[in-house]
C-alpha cells in the first residue's frame, strides 16, 4: 500500500468531522473486549504494521536495484519518499495513542 491510498483509508474511516474512533474499529460493549470482528482495531492495526513493513522493505529493494545499477532513479526517489510518508503517518497516530494513553492514566478513579 502506498502512502495515498494509506492517508486515504484513514480519511475515509475518519468521516468528515468526527474523531472516527467508531468508524475505525469496532468498539465493543463492557465485558465482550476480548471479541474481535473483520473491523476491529487490532486488525487495522496489523495491517497498517504489515503496509508499512511492506513500503519500507520495497524502498529497500528498489535502493539496492539502484546500486547494482538496475533501478531507475526516479523510482528509488519516489519508493524513498512513500516509504518515508507511510513511516511517518505511523509515528504520528503512535505519538496520539500513547498521548491518549497518558491521558486516561492521569484521569481520576
Amino acid at each position: 500500500m502506498d502512502a495515498a491510498n494509506a492517508y486515504a483509508n484513514v480519511l475515509k474511516n475518519q468521516g468528515a468531522g468526527g474523531s472516527g474512533i467508531d468508524k475505525i474499529g469496532s468498539i465493543s460493549p463492557a465485558g465482550s473486549a476480548g471479541s474481535e470482528g473483520p473491523g476491529s482495531f487490532s486488525e487495522l492495526l496489523k495491517t497498517t504494521i504489515s503496509d508499512t513493513a511492506d513500503a519500507v522493505g520495497k524502498s529497500e529493494k528498489i535502493g539496492l536495484e539502484a546500486l547494482n545499477g538496475s533501478a531507475n532513479l526516479v523510482d528509488v526517489v519516489t519508493s524513498v519518499q512513500n516509504a518515508e510518508m507511510v513511516l511517518d503517518t505511523v509515528v504520528a497516530v503512535r505519538d496520539k495513542v500513547i498521548a491518549a494513553y497518558q491521558d486516561i492514566i492521569k484521569m481520576p478513579i
